[in-house]
């Protein structure tokens, strides 16, 4: 398994689900009836899928070893930097549920709020993957030794593996290609 071609994939499935959710806040600035289960759908993708599935293998082990092999200047640079969206793009999910509620609770203005956090989270995934698909992964792949990137390899297979067995990825790929079919 190439690791960074398996973390490239789970990337555009991230950007298949941001399509998903412009639709959604679409239809709420139309003032069309919130499918609350749905955009909780959308945050236990992100939250599952996204940030403990995807992220914790670029924190973990892709970034760490960047660090770890490469120095400082390349930890406390452009890796901390995709620290600090990852850290963003959770503030907004965390945001997005209080406007939910807020929302559920019969309070009109939090609209606002639910459209701003999920556009604000798409807009900021759109850039973040860019940066790590030609920047970041381009990078590891021609700076880390070869024993480097073999333990990476090893050690996405291994969370592959663990995620596989519990499910994970074929819950949230079914999730995408049902919100497709039901959004775009």
């Amino acid at each position: 398994m190439d690791a960074i071609e398996l973390m490239v994939s789970e990337h555009n499935n991230i950007k298949r689900m941001l399509k998903v959710i412009r639709v959604m806040c679409i239809k709420v600035l139309n003032y069309e009836e919130v499918d609350f289960d749905d955009f909780y759908k959308v945050i236990d993708f992100v939250r599952s899928y996204a940030d403990r599935h995807h992220h914790a293998k670029e924190e973990n082990i892709l970034f760490k070893k960047m660090g770890d092999e490469l120095g400082e200047k390349i930890a406390k640079g452009p890796v901390a930097g995709m620290f600090v969206e990852h850290d963003m793009g959770r503030h907004y999910m965390a945001n997005l549920e209080t406007a939910l509620h807020k929302l559920k609770e019969g309070d009109m203005d939090a609209r606002v709020d639910v459209i701003a956090n999920a556009i604000s989270y798409t807009d900021l995934l759109n850039r973040h993957i860019d940066k790590e698909d030609t920047a970041i992964y381009t990078f590891a792949k021609r700076a880390l030794s070869k024993e480097a990137m073999e333990e990476v390899e090893k050690s996405c297979s291994d969370v592959e593996s663990e995620a596989a067995q519990r499910g994970i990825q074929d819950k949230y790929i079914k999730l995408i290609i049902e919100f497709e079919k039901k959004f775009l």
